[in-house]
């Protein structure tokens, strides 16, 4: 029987499915805050470098995949403009419904919601010109069967930005920053009440692929011009891919 990481322990592609759900429904009323503590804010200016780098216009459609509670959805949204559209697309119910509460709070309208797993997108072909996801591709099961996927439904030329913690280049900066990450459950217990979830973060996180192993599943998933860039020396990055032009033609109606 195959067997998938969850952290540091061996689960079946189904059990791991539906304990990822259940980390992210436990976390998700405090998710900002603990997100907040643990990057020290840096997250946001992360995310908005994400933004920064993808090249997304006026009126593109862009797709948020494990958007949780919106961050770079709203981002994108300021630039795609009333005539654009962006999709914020996640597993877990519970995170899109902060989510949601807080894009429609923003005025954000042109945002639409769908709850769907990313190995299995409910899009056609060639149906966007960005796809971005903010850390959370280290929790798909088969990250090979997500990156096809995201080739799949964006249109030739489009982006796929991935912004995920990663691993340290320099020695020092990985030894105190592993320090740093041995006081996550704790907090995670005193704001949440969930320690377990945030011991499962520290763990994928150590298991999740490096940066040069990531950018060679991308080129192997089909994309081209795979780059990366890191953040503190390596604590996060992010990849950038295109769809090559010439992979498909564009259907109908998402020419740009």
């Amino acid at each position: 029987m195959q067997r998938v990481d969850f952290g540091f322990k061996k689960v079946t592609p189904e059990e791991k499915t539906e304990l990822v759900r259940g980390v992210f429904s436990s976390v998700a009323a405090r998710y900002d805050v603990m997100n907040d503590l643990m990057s020290l804010g840096s997250h946001r200016l992360f995310k908005r470098m994400t933004v920064e780098m993808s090249g997304v216009r006026e009126g593109e459609r862009v797709l948020d995949l494990a958007g949780g509670t919106g961050d770079l959805a709203s981002l994108f949204a300021e630039v795609v403009g009333a005539t654009g559209t962006v999709i914020l697309a996640d597993i877990n119910a519970d995170m899109m419904s902060v989510g949601r509460e807080r894009l429609l709070n923003s005025g954000h309208a042109q945002v639409q919601f769908c709850q769907a797993n990313g190995e299995q997108l409910p899009f056609a072909d060639n149906s966007f010109h960005c796809l971005s996801i903010g850390f959370g591709l280290r929790n798909f099961t088969s990250k090979t069967t997500a990156l096809a996927e995201f080739l799949r439904v964006l249109k030739p030329g489009g982006v796929l930005l991935v912004l995920e913690f990663s691993h340290p280049e320099n020695p020092v900066i990985d030894a105190g920053y592993k320090l740093f990450q041995a006081f996550w459950p704790g907090m995670g217990k005193l704001l949440t009440r969930d320690s377990e979830s945030y011991r499962y973060l520290v763990e994928s996180i150590r298991v999740h692929p490096d940066q040069k192993a990531l950018k060679i599943m991308m080129e192997d998933a089909g994309f081209e011009q795979v780059s990366y860039h890191n953040l503190i020396s390596g604590v996060a990055a992010i990849h950038r891919a295109v769809k090559p032009l010439d992979l498909e033609e564009p259907v109908d109606g998402l020419q740009s």
